[in-house]
């Protein structure tokens, strides 16, 4: 632990930051699989890897290093990416020009990133290295894991092989490639709230499995994996605009199957009937998304004959976020590595309670932190924490005699200051029974503290919740 004199100006510190958090968030979405590429031939992963820049510390920061640097215009962020293999040498790798967007993120993809055959690993990950361009390092950040594929199977899929079906719930792109070049390729996505077929970014879909019989006002969802001729359901998860119910098809030479319900496998070709329509499929017009009203196939009753903008090629996705704030400090060390946590288990109760912290990233040099209240920390292991819960009376004498519970936000803060946030929170819950002499409150005062505020999916052990916000 710091002096007591450092402590208090850091504890000072993480009660400003909780109050205005000054974060700076980095975004990888990429596809789940990819198709190797073959002698000289050059497969770009499809769709390609984009990175999101978010959060009022990027400005903060950048603001920090003008200031240092004498006022010297011009510091904007770039980056690099490729594989895990590729090693250090950034000629290796795809440079990545940040733009800024309408909603103020900065966006970049890397358009040629591929695998080829001389690279005999079936998994692998995408590096992202992030720089200001006065030459300082940001960081390193990786994807997660990316299966290899030869290529898009066309045997019926066994659900025993689950790695290429889809399930209910997961995360998938779609894009289209009219005559199959690749010049061509459009994506479907949200822009303005309504859906848009672009050639620059895409979007991650949810997809839902539902029951066959419903309307879009009640959809009740179901867990599974997606077959052909399933009612499902695509909402775009950055937005949470959606579809109406739609009934996925099998696509063979230009042809809706109407009749196959096996599994659907990454990298099918399909297409997406809206359900109750006369033959209506969606489909892409240069940068619109409309319905198209296919054929019936006279001689044979189970096709109907689709337009190229009606075929869609369907791949699931993955989303990584990395969240971290330097407002507290002004090192020139890389943010990196960034935990991540994925979840929390509470051992034991009353004045010995232990949790652990689970994830990946974790090192010697973090705290757990329960707002403003840092915890005794030990290291187990790069995917584990373990911490002392502080009693509630470390949140003030007012709390000592918890009359109501008190929600407060779990942080992992390096000893340098750096502050790395996360979607967990940990609430202390007061005994059952009465304190003598005291009067339980029947209510939660209206001037209570504001961490009392988004207390989600409830886990209870003890006299301790854990929350986890969505």
């Amino acid at each position: 632990r710091s002096n007591p004199y450092q402590a208090n100006l850091l504890r000072d510190g993480v009660r400003r930051y909780l109050q205005l958090p000054a974060d700076q968030t980095v975004l990888i979405l990429h596809a789940k699989v990819a198709q190797k590429s073959y002698g000289n031939e050059k497969r770009f992963f499809c769709p390609p890897p984009c990175v999101y820049l978010s959060g009022p510390g990027w400005k903060l920061k950048q603001d920090q290093i003008k200031a240092r640097d004498l006022g010297e215009p011009g510091f904007q962020v770039c980056g690099y990416m490729g594989l895990d293999s590729m090693g250090s040498s950034l000629m290796e790798t795809q440079k990545l020009s940040f733009e800024e967007q309408p909603d103020a993120k900065g966006f970049s993809c890397a358009k040629a990133l591929y695998i080829s055959d001389t690279d005999k690993r079936k998994h692998f990950r995408l590096v992202l290295k992030l720089f200001f361009t006065n030459g300082q390092e940001i960081g390193t950040f990786h994807s997660k894991l990316i299966k290899v594929i030869s290529k898009p199977s066309q045997k019926k899929q066994s659900l025993k092989n689950t790695d290429l079906c889809i399930s209910s719930g997961s995360k998938v792109s779609l894009f289209n490639r009219l005559r199959s070049q690749t010049v061509s390729t459009r994506y479907l996505s949200v822009e303005g709230g309504a859906f848009i077929a672009s050639a620059r970014q895409w979007a991650a879909f949810t997809l839902h499995l539902a029951n066959e019989h419903c309307t879009r006002s009640e959809f009740p969802l179901r867990e599974g994996y997606i077959r052909y001729g399933s009612v499902v359901q695509l909402v775009c998860t950055a937005t949470g605009v959606t579809l109406p119910p739609l009934i996925i098809r099998k696509v063979m030479k230009q042809y809706a199957m109407l009749d196959v319900d096996e599994p659907i496998s990454q990298l099918h070709k399909c297409a997406f009937q809206f359900q109750g329509s006369d033959h209506m499929y969606l489909c892409l017009s240069t940068e619109k998304v409309i319905q198209f009203q296919a054929s019936p196939c006279p001689k044979e009753a189970n096709r109907e004959l689709l337009n190229d903008g009606s075929c869609w090629t369907i791949i699931s996705t993955e989303t990584v976020e990395y969240t971290f704030s330097e407002s507290l400090t002004c090192v020139r060390e890389p943010v990196s590595p960034v935990p991540l946590i994925a979840a929390l288990q509470l051992t034991g109760g009353g004045d010995v309670a232990m949790l652990e912290v689970q994830g990946e990233y974790f090192h010697t040099h973090l705290k757990v932190w329960f707002g403003d209240v840092e915890a005794e920390t030990m290291y187990r292991s790069p995917k584990s924490l373990v911490c002392v819960v502080p009693d509630v009376s470390a949140f003030g004498s007012d709390w000592r005699w918890l009359r109501y519970p008190i929600t407060v936000p779990l942080l992992l803060i390096r000893d340098d200051g750096l502050i790395y946030s996360s979607s967990f929170t940990f609430t202390y819950t007061p005994e059952q029974s009465c304190i003598p002499g005291q009067q339980v409150l029947s209510d939660v005062p209206q001037d209570s503290d504001k961490l009392l505020d988004s207390i989600h999916q409830e886990f209870t052990r003890t006299n301790f919740h854990l929350f986890m916000q969505s």
